[in-house]
């Protein structure tokens, strides 16, 4: 019993480290102190079809898994229940990917899907900006403490990185947290 006591205090602190860690966000940091208006919402329809394919990350919020990433993308490939993920990057030199699988939310127009990675770990994706021609995309969690900023083509024009950036700060994103991908 000492010892399932032992490894059930060291699991719960564990758990606890990764929830509440001011270096983990996974999950917000205060949870009981967030206010409604620092949520998100999602756009109202996605049309998933349009969306599969390969996605190039230009920006993002800082987050321990793809610190030091460069030339980040994603592939979306739609399967019978769920949506296949395969991100690839570029780490200290050497290529890096990981697979998941992504899972649309019951009535949220296809534009709210539950990530896994790694059982039991998920996280909330959320399109919350979506060009009418699926060239690019912003996506967060609806706290807002994520936030991925997705382009169909490796490099984007000045002229329309600044308009998404306007459009996420309008949502209420800190522009001076985005880290801008190296592609």
């Amino acid at each position: 019993r000492l010892k399932l006591h032992i490894l059930s205090s060291f699991f719960k602190h564990f758990i606890h480290k990764i929830v509440y860690s001011d270096k983990c966000d996974i999950y917000p940091n205060k949870l009981i102190n967030m206010k409604k208006d620092e949520s998100v919402e999602s756009v109202p329809f996605v049309d998933l079809d349009k969306y599969m394919g390969v996605w190039y990350e230009i920006g993002r919020y800082p987050c321990w898994f793809e610190k030091g990433a460069s030339h980040v993308k994603v592939e979306y490939t739609l399967r019978d229940n769920y949506v296949e993920v395969i991100n690839r990057c570029i780490k200290k030199g050497k290529e890096s990917y990981v697979t998941g699988k992504a899972y649309v939310m019951p009535d949220s127009g296809n534009a709210k899907l539950k990530v896994r990675f790694k059982w039991p770990f998920q996280g909330d994706y959320w399109i919350i900006d979506l060009d009418e021609d699926y060239s690019w995309a912003a996506v967060s969690n609806p706290k807002k403490t994520r936030l991925w900023i997705l382009y169909r083509e490796p490099n984007v024009t000045n002229e329309l990185l600044r308009l998404i950036a306007k459009r996420v700060i309008q949502k209420g994103f800190n522009s001076a947290k985005i880290i801008w991908t190296e592609q």
